[in-house]
């Protein structure tokens, strides 16, 4: 996979003429150098749904009298840059005008205004699949395309006349959504074969890329439809900046190839003359580096198909220093002692409702807190190996069913620990707790917000009654469990007629039970504690989860003491017997309506690195600067110091045979 790639996108209406009239071979080729780019993914056909090249299969934009998909790769393919095709394929706006009847159809009527702008979602159990394999067809027969790229698909709850008439020829009440989903997964597993089966027969093996703009944990059959994996997640977009670690961490054990999608816009996708700042994409390059991810800029040309100078200037800023790094990114596996059982991938959170449901508050909460407490962790499902790790977070509402307690309790007794939160842990057809975690189930817990007491002092904020806002669960100590941290109760919850001051109810004092329990499975948190840090942030949550971590894992892989608007990998490159580290450090900021930004970068200096590894280590240097580094290895225990942290500096370890 090529590491320094462009999404070029071009969907262009029919109302504007001479496209691609400045199209020029030299300057998309002058651009391409500019930007350091090595994959730029081109057009066949946009939302629009016209074509950019001459077609049988479809029609061509009525402003185009040439062939620039043609004119495109030739370019690219004169200085070696790969070209794989785009085609829409959710959305064809022309097909839509005169098909209504292909529309994605609600089972309930949305209110959206009939003249809104925008496009229209087209279902693949309608004749328009056809039509569309037939454009897939003619583009891997007439072009020497790199790769398919297919966008706006997924699995759609479809109520058209083609779903409904197919639901009640086999039987199916189409006002039962639990008997429509298995039509609806049948439908674009269909879609996905087939697309497959058009494109062997012309190229066998060309990669092909399905784009939902998410890639689902848990569903590891539809991540198997692709050849590779494309994690769109651009931070300024309606993603934001926990999406990609998250999808990062879960994509790479499955050992697909991918890649990290972002955007040179400063919002999202069609902004004409948004650029951000070249520090965050210096960033958001580097951060796919570090999760060891290729990488891709999204941009758009304009429909007269000359490309800007000053995104390529932009792209060209941090590709410049990707591809000095690529030689240390390539064929990496992450090494990890924390594993992330997500929520999404167990079935508790539905990833349907857009950006803002791709991440869900409590997977997001823990891998913002793992990723600023340095912890090295997978993300994880239900088919993962828990044995490759040496914790297990069950996080907020992971209930359990039998296979899952078998797994766990096989994990158990290999010597693995647990962190479990809120009703994690509780069984999921019954009350009471699957595993023994030192407490009894008392109950869903009657107050909100309330207070946690830890019985230690938590690193920054001491000892004290920290509010913790979200639901919890009441339970009793049993005689395996140790008492870390008690709940105490408000005098009352908040009501129209009992309420104290501006917000919620003061500390009663009173003894609510425990707060945090330890065992020999590990520890139990009675609180959805990382649902709350997704929503509130507090400090006094994250240092309760890590105070937890921390006696799960006395001896991690890696201690540092970079701060926690950082972030640290650990990759192993076995094919050149070395260890590659990254740190990165940048911080976001809220500018605007929902819009983080990264303008300013300052340094770090004298970040400390602390690694137990069993191999020899007999070299260290900074790359890409080659500069040799002291390092000090007593046993698996290897230290040194980066001088200064600009961004984003990789550690290589060269090592020799295992202690």
């Amino acid at each position: 996979m090529r590491f320094r790639q462009v999404h070029l996108d071009f969907h262009t209406s029919e109302a504007i003429d001479r496209i691609g009239s400045q199209f020029e071979k030299e300057q998309f080729q002058q651009m391409l150098k500019l930007g350091h780019v090595d994959s730029i993914t081109v057009f066949s056909k946009c939302h629009h749904g016209w074509a950019y090249h001459p077609s049988e299969a479809n029609k061509i934009h009525p402003g185009l009298s040439f062939d620039l998909l043609g004119a495109m790769i030739e370019a690219a393919r004169e200085i070696d840059v790969k070209t794989p095709v785009y085609l829409s394929a959710g959305f064809d706006e022309r097909l839509a005008v005169s098909h209504p009847e292909w529309w994605v159809r609600p089972r309930y009527g949305g209110s959206e205004d009939l003249f809104r702008p925008g496009y229209h979602l087209l279902c693949l159990n309608t004749p328009y699949l056809d039509i569309l394999l037939s454009q897939i067809a003619e583009v891997v027969r007439n072009y020497d395309a790199d790769g398919i790229f297919l966008d706006i698909v997924g699995v759609r709850e479809c109520y058209c006349a083609s779903c409904v008439a197919e639901a009640r020829a086999e039987g199916i009440d189409p006002r039962d959504t639990d008997g429509m989903k298995p039509l609806w997964e049948r439908t674009y597993a269909n879609y996905t074969r087939r697309v497959r089966e058009t494109v062997d027969a012309h190229a066998p093996g060309l990669p092909v890329f399905h784009n939902g703009g998410h890639i689902r944990r848990g569903r590891r059959d539809l991540a198997g439809m692709n050849t590779h994996l494309e994690l769109e997640s651009l931070p300024t977009g309606g993603w934001g900046y926990d999406h990609f670690p998250l999808s990062a961490r879960y994509a790479q054990p499955l050992g697909t190839p991918f890649l990290g999608m972002t955007g040179k816009f400063h919002t999202t996708w069609g902004e004409f003359g948004g650029y951000k700042h070249p520090n965050a994409l210096r960033y958001e390059t580097a951060l796919s580096l570090a999760h060891g991810a290729a990488c891709s800029i999204g941009d758009q040309l304009h429909p007269l198909g000359r490309m800007d100078e000053a995104t390529y200037r932009l792209i060209g800023s941090a590709y410049a220093e990707v591809e000095e790094k690529e030689e240390w990114c390539r064929d990496t596996v992450n090494v990890a002692d924390v594993a992330l059982l997500s929520v999404e991938a167990a079935g508790a959170h539905a990833a349907d409702g857009g950006h803002d449901s791709f991440t869900g508050q409590a997977d997001a909460g823990a891998v913002r807190m793992l990723t600023e407490g340095n912890i090295l962790f997978d993300v994880v499902d239900l088919e993962s190996d828990f044995d490759a790790y040496r914790v297990l977070i069950l996080p907020d509402r992971i209930r359990i069913d039998e296979p899952l307690r078998a797994k766990l309790s096989a994990f158990l007794a290999r010597g693995g620990r647990l962190l479990a939160t809120g009703e994690s842990g509780l069984h999921a057809d019954r009350g009471g707790f699957a595993l023994d975690l030192g407490v009894r189930h008392a109950g869903a817990n009657p107050y909100r917000p309330d207070y946690y007491h830890p019985l230690h002092p938590l690193a920054s904020l001491g000892e004290a009654a920290f509010v913790f806002y979200a639901e919890g669960q009441r339970v009793e100590l049993t005689e395996t469990g140790t008492e870390l941290g008690r709940r105490e109760d408000p005098f009352f919850n908040r009501d129209a007629f009992a309420f104290c001051s501006h917000q919620h109810t003061p500390n009663s004092g009173k003894d609510g039970g425990p707060g945090m329990v330890e065992s020999r499975n590990g520890i139990y948190i009675a609180w959805n504690v990382f649902e709350d840090y997704a929503v509130k942030g507090s400090l006094a949550l994250k240092e309760t989860v890590l105070y937890a971590l921390n006696r799960l894992l006395p001896e991690p892989t890696l201690r540092t003491s970079l701060k926690a608007q950082g972030a640290v990998t650990l990759q192993k490159q076995a094919s050149k017997s070395r260890y590659v580290q990254h740190a990165l450090y940048a911080s976001p900021v809220k500018r605007g309506a929902g819009v983080e930004v990264i303008e300013d970068i300052l340094p770090v200096y004298q970040v400390s690195m602390e690694l137990r590894i069993p191999e020899t280590i007999r070299a260290a240097y900074l790359a890409p600067q080659r500069k040799p580094l002291d390092f000090k290895q007593d046993g698996e225990r290897l230290t040194y110091v980066i001088p200064e942290l600009e961004c984003h500096q990789m550690v290589v370890l060269e090592y020799g045979e295992s202690q």
